[in-house]
């Protein structure tokens, strides 16, 4: 059994809640696409916020925690950004692993991302595999016809990760878990692999590509540029290889690929 589980910020860190709401059934419509029956999700949001409608083997964790502080002008801290957001991501999926009492494997997913299809399929093959890291994945800037393959994607994306459910250490409440355990473990995607590896449970690469990274949009936590077709240019032959293998990273979105990310034959 595969759970995913989708943490969204609170409705006041949000710059456009209705971008953030489209984006987020767009996640949902991906996840809910996947081949077998073998999966289930829960959406961790604040009360009241307003959720696109949900399918069946979705449920909702209501929670009521304070928006993520914010700095701003010369109080901005990069490092203090970073680690506000990580407590505040990480204690949204904490309280959906404790709701969804988790004990298969999970998958978090960030509520503007897609998922291949195939995921809890995949899963179900290998129930006792201590998980996989997503190191192949696409990078999609919202609404364009383009796919760009990203060969390190779990250094890049949230939604990276499918481990199982008794090596993340799950404590028994939220007052239970100790910050660093909420912001190292489960609010952070660059550290777990190699927490995970000194505890003796080493991730495995997912043998496909299995999720989307999408940027280039107002609720987009990074801003990352989508790399056009300009990027790849330089006037210096010696550059001549890389750019070209770059170049061929690209894929045009194909009917094939809007079904196993998308959900449907037409992106919505």
């Amino acid at each position: 059994m595969l759970e995913f589980v989708i943490p969204v910020r609170h409705p006041q860190n949000a710059r456009n809640w209705s971008v953030l709401k489209r984006n987020l059934a767009q996640t949902v419509a991906s996840i809910a696409a996947q081949t077998c029956n073998s999966w289930t999700a829960v959406i961790v949001a604040n009360h009241g916020a307003d959720l696109p409608e949900l399918p069946e083997r979705f449920q909702v964790c209501w929670v009521d925690f304070p928006p993520k502080q914010q700095r701003c002008g010369e109080q901005l801290d990069r490092d203090w950004e970073v680690d506000s957001f990580r407590m505040d991501k990480g204690k949204r999926v904490l309280a959906g692993l404790l709701q969804a009492k988790a004990s298969g494997h999970v998958m978090f997913v960030d509520d503007d991302d897609l998922v291949s299809n195939r995921l809890a399929e995949f899963v179900e093959g290998t129930p006792n595999a201590n998980g996989w890291y997503v190191g192949r994945g696409y990078v999609w800037l919202d609404g364009s016809s383009l796919f760009y393959e990203n060969r390190e994607f779990s250094g890049l994306c949230g939604t990276c990760h499918i481990v199982r459910a008794d090596l993340l250490r799950i404590p028994e409440s939220l007052e239970a878990a100790s910050d660093t355990y909420i912001k190292r473990m489960l609010g952070s995607h660059i550290m777990i692999e190699k927490i995970l590896e000194s505890d003796g449970t080493s991730l495995l690469p997912l043998p496909f590509i299995g999720a989307v990274y999408r940027v280039g949009h107002s609720e987009a936590a990074s801003r990352i540029w989508f790399p056009g077709l300009s990027w790849y240019w330089t006037p210096r032959v010696v550059y001549a290889l890389k750019y070209l293998r770059r170049i061929m990273s690209i894929r045009y979105i194909s009917v094939a690929l809007r079904q196993e990310f998308f959900g449907s034959r037409k992106m919505r």
